[in-house]
């Protein structure tokens, strides 16, 4: 009768631990993640995060990430995410037209955070850093260097959307109000070294007088530095970017005659996204907006900032 009720019991166990490992299964979350094809160090470090976040949820993540090179191809891929059964979908879409594809699939019940660049869509949520507070704080920087009678160039990136338009409009807002009087000129670029350089060395054959640049990104910023240095002027002494390159916070300290500054906008913010999409599959609550904090970087605190394993 005892050998009987060990065997039983034995037997119970291990239903119970099969049924344990089932459950386990089953917990896990499939989640997409479609970014943009790498044209950009800081776009690459957003799939870099976004995958690593993945990799740390193991336990509770079954994950498939797609990179594509427009919106008709993003939008082609979400529709394979949905069939593949994604519960939720980390979008970081740099383009316009993917507001109805991203409606219909949170139409059919599916989780999805857009990163960064704002879509219109009901039920999305969302996390950025503050674009327009970056402007802000540059506007203050600039002004705090150079004084309120300065002439600025402001490079501004229209086929970004709503990161230029509100780090734009950040910068604008703030200088209207603490220094009417600084002279400002606005060019169009890109978020690449190159145009910047390109750009750039254009602005400095029209434009015999710049005291300061406000760009909005660190690669962008790059090429400025490399056309002031080519062009061998002396007059511009702000260069502001964003982001959080490596490369750019290295050469903070070693340009004593130019303040190179970043409003801080790290890929690692996807990780929050991540995280976001986990909490509502898990049936918590998190806020529709979670917005990262502005963080100014220059000569003065780069250091803290150095990365070695960051892979932008």
């Amino acid at each position: 009768m005892k050998k009987a009720l060990v065997i039983l019991l034995t037997l119970a166990m291990l239903c119970g631990l099969t049924a344990a490992s089932v459950g386990a299964e089953q917990t896990k979350f499939k989640v997409g993640i479609l970014a943009p094809a790498v044209t950009h160090g800081w776009v690459a470090g957003v799939a870099y995060y976004a995958e690593a976040r993945c990799k740390e949820l193991s336990d509770q993540v079954e994950y498939t990430m797609y990179t594509s090179e427009n919106a008709e191809q993003m939008t082609a891929q979400l529709d394979d995410l949905v069939t593949w059964g994604a519960q939720a979908i980390i979008a970081f879409p740099q383009w316009e037209g993917m507001e109805v594809p991203i409606q219909a699939a949170i139409d059919q019940g599916i989780t999805v955070v857009n990163f960064d660049i704002a879509i219109e869509a009901e039920g999305v949520y969302r996390v950025t850093g503050d674009n327009e507070d970056m402007g802000i704080q540059g506007a203050k920087y600039i002004v705090d260097k150079v004084g309120p009678d300065a002439t600025v160039v402001v490079l501004e990136v229209p086929t970004s959307g709503s990161v230029s338009e509100l780090r734009k409009k950040g910068f604008i807002d703030t200088i209207a109000e603490i220094a009417p009087n600084l002279n400002i000129l606005t060019y169009a670029t890109k978020f690449t070294r190159e145009d910047g350089l390109k750009d750039f060395a254009d602005i400095l054959v029209s434009n015999q007088k710049i005291d300061a640049v406000y760009s909005m990104d660190d690669e962008t910023s790059i090429g400025v530095l490399q056309a002031i240095a080519e062009s061998g002027r002396t007059d511009v002494k702000v260069v502001t970017g964003g982001g959080g390159c490596q490369e750019y916070f290295k050469m903070m300290p070693d340009n004593q005659d130019i303040w190179i500054q970043s409003a801080l906008y790290s890929p690692r913010m996807v990780m929050d996204a991540v995280d976001v999409a986990v909490a509502a599959l898990n049936g918590e609550t998190p806020d529709a907006v979670k917005i990262i904090p502005t963080t100014i970087v220059d000569r003065e605190n780069c250091a803290d900032y150095l990365d070695p394993t960051s892979p932008y």
